[in-house]
């Protein structure tokens, strides 16, 4: 099953309405981040799907006019090829205008002008009964969907691409007698219209999703250089909102626009400003860089249970920091993991022997469910030997990590 994050073991306290707040923010910034990533690096996909657009109109209109006499209504085929052209242009042009943003309004004035011409097409072919043979334009549009896979929802695509086809699979019913030598003509055309977008779609979906991991993975990473005690992305957000919102009322205050005393509304304004600032104050101090790494990151979230009641986690240095964190990224990167569980402490003194030169250790657990060791990536292991000596072993399909992590002394830390 899928783990998410503690909040009372990480946070001390079993306050439900900080919890609903930070939820809430934390949805709201991965929206955020997931509309903002699905923008970024979609101009290569597009200048690509245009080759392969321009590629094949080059090729359907050589074959029109190479067939213009044999054609049964070459003319009409040539306005489904007009109607395509202007659609495709269009979209181009908007979409560079916009900055790579398709509107709503412009794609369904693509889909409607790529139906029109699907249906002038398909009534100039109608009497051959050789549907495949002789589609053009209809192939075209499929093509076309390519320029739209990188800016619209996987759905809408999906949806146009499935009535392109049905539209071309019942013209060929209706009109083509399927032979053993018309049928394969049949098929390429089908393949044609569908696939190219159909794998457009999956390929600009699975760079999408690495785009989105990479932003996450330099997010989480600028988590290890913090304090031992910190506000995390989200909460320094909310922070500077609340200053921002109490300056402008202290201002009001100081410049006569708010008269003393204060009426209702603004004191219940002010009330509300202090309280949220106390609140933040008191989670910055409950809440070590590992935590707002796991809350913070959209992929080290839903899978890593953490528990470190005491931050002890503040107490690494930035290697240390670096080599956890690397580690538990790689472990949740990783196919077929249904949940990380991390656990630091209680802090021992040294053993009898050691050097006493003010440390302390700090054991952490790493525990991986439904994972061997010949499944996990060389790398992890690498990144953490950077934390400490560990010890690994599996029991009933758990990997368990044992560390011995020695940091400095949480006194003088």
């Amino acid at each position: 099953m899928s783990l998410g994050i503690d909040e009372t073991t990480l946070t001390g306290i079993g306050g439900r309405t900080g919890v609903g707040r930070r939820r809430v923010r934390t949805r709201s910034t991965i929206a955020a981040r997931r509309v903002h990533s699905a923008g970024v690096g979609s101009a290569s996909p597009i200048v690509l799907a245009a080759i392969l657009c321009g590629v094949q109109v080059l090729f359907g209109v050589a074959v029109l006019v190479a067939n213009w006499s044999a054609h049964p209504l070459p003319l009409l085929a040539a306005a489904a090829w007009a109607v395509l052209l202007f659609a495709e242009a269009t979209l181009a042009v908007i979409v560079s205008y916009n900055g790579e943003r398709l509107p709503t309004g412009l794609f369904v004035f693509f889909l409607a002008a790529l139906g029109v011409a699907v249906l002038l097409d398909l009534v100039s072919i109608w009497s051959v009964e050789d549907i495949g043979g002789y589609a053009s334009a209809s192939i075209g549009a499929g093509f076309a969907l390519l320029l739209a896979i990188a800016q619209r929802r996987r759905r809408e695509i999906v949806i146009a691409i499935a009535v392109l086809g049905v539209a071309l699979l019942a013209a060929i019913l209706l009109t083509t007698p399927l032979t053993a030598a018309t049928l394969p003509s049949q098929l390429i055309a089908l393949c044609l219209a569908c696939l190219p977008a159909a794998i457009g779609l999956y390929v600009v979906g699975g760079f999408r999703a690495i785009v989105q991991r990479a932003l996450d993975r330099v997010l989480v990473q600028s988590t290890i250089a913090g304090p031992r005690l910190a506000f995390g992305m989200l909460a320094s957000e909310e922070l500077a909102r609340l200053d921002a919102a109490a300056e402008e009322l202290l201002e009001s205050v100081a410049d006569g626009r708010r008269p003393l005393p204060l009426d209702a509304a603004s004191a219940s304004r002010a009330a509300t400003i202090a309280t949220e600032l106390r609140l933040h104050l008191l989670d910055g101090r409950k809440q070590s860089w590992l935590y707002h790494a796991v809350s913070e990151s959209e992929v080290l979230g839903p899978t890593v249970r953490l528990s470190d009641p005491h931050t002890l986690a503040g107490l690494l240095d930035q290697h240390q920091r670096d080599g956890l964190l690397t580690a538990v990224w790689l472990l949740s990167s990783e196919l077929q993991r249904t949940g990380i569980s991390i656990t630091l402490g209680p802090v021992r003194p040294q053993p009898p022997g050691a050097p006493q030169d003010r440390r302390r250790l700090v054991p952490i657990v790493i525990e991986v469910e439904g994972s061997s060791r010949g499944g996990v990536d060389p790398a992890t292991w690498d990144e953490l030997s950077k934390v400490g000596t560990f010890h690994d072993s599996v029991k009933q399909q758990v990997l368990r990590v044992e560390i011995e992590c020695w940091v400095a002394d949480p006194a003088e830390a």
